[in-house]
């Protein structure tokens, strides 16, 4: 006998994670299941998720969205890497950009060999070997040339700075035309089976009863389901990631508009500046045990390139993890889920993997237990590749003008970055685990931005005579420069293809 089909999905809260839900499972399901959506308009969102990276872009692919309308619809802006100010030391300035530094020799990674020339003083700085990072610094983009492979023309990688509240607009408009029905109001009490204590119902305040076989709790911190309900308990990570609190405030635009985050260390946190079509996007995160609110705010808004817009906005979390993430009838998707902080702009990444994992691993109505399990297992490791990646930021500083750098440069960190940091810095050494979400390149960028030059590299990248190697890295250096030579401005760009109505 087949197993019995669940039929009745509910899912609390809306944002950017109710509805990417709502928007896939409308997409993937049809009209063979019910969908609803419990939302109050009373109740805000965190909406300070402005960025992403390029795996938002198979997202909205996977729903058949036109990238240009999307653009449009959430005056966002296109970003190709993120840029880190005063992070390895004071006075400091590299990106992390997204797609390949250099090209691929036979042998080893790029990376082998400017080494090789960078430890003799004979290379250039490593941002110079990637036209993800050339371009933003000349306010330059464009979309990749299917037509140009082989060129660092076909290889740009993008992603996107947008209007959390629009997009979540965009998508809502999406699943409500395939039938996802949103219900208006606050759940005031949630109703468990007595033997299995299973989610039966929520009962709004209202007084209507919303009966569902399988619930997603996207209630944001509150984790009303997950939770409140269902005890699933946390892991706190602020003995590693220090930073509780962010104040965040957009301003007006200014000119070149850059395609890419930027990230500027403090005292004791990061400013974030995110540059959408129509303003800017700022923030401050920071520990509040090195940091009181007022110094914070102080700092963020006489920081700002142009006049607020609004009042600054405060805001508090806890840096960690659900210690489950699906228990019963119920996965927590979003900050329900866990919070890191958005230094990595992962924020709706992780929002984009739990969604694709549990159509993955969807349920019939037995909940196999099995499948629970594998799911919280993948979703765990997920969380922890990139708690490390974030971490491994703090750890690498040679700051130490302040009580916050001091204690994170001395801090103990895990045993999975300590080992990624000790292979690094003997001879360049990068290798992705169980895919994990950032890629080789991504640490590469991010280590030898925060000053860790490895003593030596592989050995095969001395099989070749110097010259022939200087000429090599020399040479990739020149076509980068070169192709982002004949691209648009960032500005140009937009224009062409995707202004939104500013009116």
């Amino acid at each position: 006998m087949s197993p019995k089909p669940l039929r009745n999905i509910v899912i609390v809260g809306g944002g950017t994670a109710g509805w990417m839900t709502a928007a896939a499972f409308s997409k993937a399901l049809g009209q063979a299941y019910s969908i609803r959506l419990i939302e109050s308009d009373e109740i805000g969102i965190i909406g300070v998720g402005e960025a992403s990276i390029p795996n938002l872009t198979e997202f909205n692919r996977a729903l058949g969205i036109d990238e240009d309308e999307f653009l449009r619809a959430t005056r966002g802006s296109f970003k190709m890497g993120i840029e880190f100010v005063n992070w390895g030391a004071l006075g400091d300035r590299y990106t992390h950009g997204f797609g390949k530094v250099g090209q691929m020799a036979d042998t080893v990674p790029f990376h082998h060999f400017w080494l090789r020339m960078a430890q003799q003083g004979k290379a250039g700085p490593l941002g110079d070997y990637s036209i993800n990072t050339v371009a933003p610094r000349q306010a330059r983009f464009m979309r990749a040339r299917a037509d140009m492979a082989g060129s660092p023309l076909g290889e740009i990688a993008h992603a996107y700075h947008f209007d959390a509240g629009l997009y979540a607009k965009f998508l809502r408009g999406y699943a409500e035309q395939r039938g996802v029905r949103r219900l208006e109001g606050k759940v005031q009490q949630v109703l468990q089976g007595a033997e299995d204590g299973f989610i039966e119902a929520v009962v709004m305040e209202s007084g209507e009863r919303v009966e569902g076989d399988f619930f997603i709790d996207c209630s944001g911190m509150r984790a009303l389901l997950i939770e409140q309900t269902l005890k699933a308990g946390y892991e706190d990570w602020t003995h590693w990631l220090p930073c509780d609190r962010a104040i965040a405030v957009p301003c007006e635009s200014v000119s070149p508009l850059l395609p890419l985050t930027r990230s500027t260390a403090h005292a004791a946190g990061w400013q974030w500046r995110i540059p959408l079509q129509h303003r800017i996007g700022n923030g401050h995160v920071y520990s509040s045990a090195f940091m009181d609110k007022d110094e914070a705010e102080a700092i963020l808004m006489n920081k700002l390139d142009g006049k607020a817009l609004a009042p600054p906005r405060h805001l508090s979390f806890r840096t960690g993890r659900a210690r489950t993430f699906w228990d019963r009838n119920c996965v927590a998707v979003g900050l329900s889920s866990g919070f890191l902080e958005p230094l990595e702009s992962t924020s709706i990444h992780l929002i984009h993997m739990a969604v694709a994992r549990i159509l993955s691993f969807f349920p019939h109505a037995g909940f196999d237990a099995a499948d629970i399990a594998e799911y919280n297992a993948l979703t765990r490791l997920e969380f922890e590749r990139v708690r490390d990646f974030l971490i491994l930021h703090y750890k690498l500083t040679t700051r130490d003008d302040s009580a916050f750098w001091n204690h994170c440069r001395t801090m103990a960190i895990p045993e999975t970055l300590q080992r990624k940091i000790d292979l690094f810095a003997s001879n360049g050494r990068i290798y992705r685990y169980d895919d994990e979400l950032f890629a080789e390149t991504s640490w590469l960028q991010v280590m030898i931005g925060q000053r860790l030059m490895p003593r030596g590299h592989h050995p095969f990248a001395d099989l070749l005579p110097e010259a022939e190697v200087q000429a090599y890295v020399r040479n990739v250096e020149q076509v980068v420069a070169k192709c982002v030579g004949v691209m648009p401005t960032h500005a140009e760009f937009i224009a062409k293809h995707c202004a939104a109505d500013l009116g």
